[in-house]
């Protein structure tokens, strides 16, 4: 063999030699990144390795903020005569007051209007909450006198202020509480005892200007007490049924 021979015969085996060295590298390399477990591996290798495991592969999306729900409309309902001022209205000679009679009424009012879907503010005669209040609607509840003044001292009636502010709502406040209250309850509206406490009603001139508003009075204690004592669910529901008649927009006869 001449020395060129031997020479390449020598570069052919360590060529070999060197490849069958790097093919072992490249196997074990790979055996030792499948099977050497985290805790082999650095810390934060092994948070990372596992974070990737288990975060879903995707964009994030944030959840979605939970809706405000609008607030209900605002009723204003008086209980006449009552409140801290002593003031029992109207009292008959076996102790019924008018003020019992309408604070009766204006709690019953209140429990319909609510189970309607309203907010509801009950408030006594001279109530710090008038000073300008704002709502949809306001009506003041009250009763008329005990005495016996003729036969023809029977019925209710409606009014709303001399000077409204807002006198087209007030009208169809006033109409719409006349005519449910007639329909449920049967009584006769007596128009001719409409009086200067009643347009010119005190709460009238306390409420912000842009409140429709209305006084009522039930009937008389004296010829309406069967009605208002005896049935007093179908004299709230009566007033109950008017409100309601003008915050939904009700046709009126």
């Amino acid at each position: 063999m001449t020395i060129l021979e031997s020479i390449t015969e020598s570069l052919s085996q360590a060529a070999r030699y060197v490849g069958t060295v790097v093919l072992v590298a490249v196997a074990l390399a790979t055996v030792f990144t499948l099977w050497t477990p985290t805790s082999f591996l650095p810390a934060s290798v092994g948070q990372a390795i596992l974070f990737a495991q288990i975060t879903p592969a995707g964009p994030t999306t944030e959840s979605a903020p939970t809706p405000t729900r609008p607030a209900l409309p605002l009723i204003g309902v008086v209980a006449g005569h009552s409140g801290p001022q002593n003031d029992p209205g109207a009292v008959c000679p076996d102790g019924l007051t008018e003020a019992s009679i309408n604070l009766e009424t204006a709690n019953r009012v209140k429990a319909a209007l609510e189970q309607a879907g309203f907010r509801v503010d009950l408030m006594n005669e001279f109530d710090d909450r008038l000073s300008d209040y704002r709502a949809i609607a306001l009506v003041s509840i009250h009763s008329d006198s005990c005495s016996f003044i003729n036969e023809l001292a029977t019925g209710f009636k409606v009014a709303r202020a001399l000077y409204d502010q807002v006198p087209e709502r007030s009208d169809r406040l006033v109409a719409c509480l006349t005519d449910r209250y007639k329909d449920r309850t049967g009584m006769n509206f007596h128009a001719g005892s409409i009086t200067f406490d009643m347009t010119q009603y005190h709460g009238f001139n306390e409420i912000d200007g842009n409140t429709p508003a209305a006084i009522i009075e039930l009937g008389f204690l004296n010829l309406d007490r069967d009605l208002l004592t005896s049935h007093p669910d179908l004299v709230a529901q009566g007033v109950a049924e008017g409100i309601l008649c003008y915050a939904r927009n009700e046709p009126v006869p």
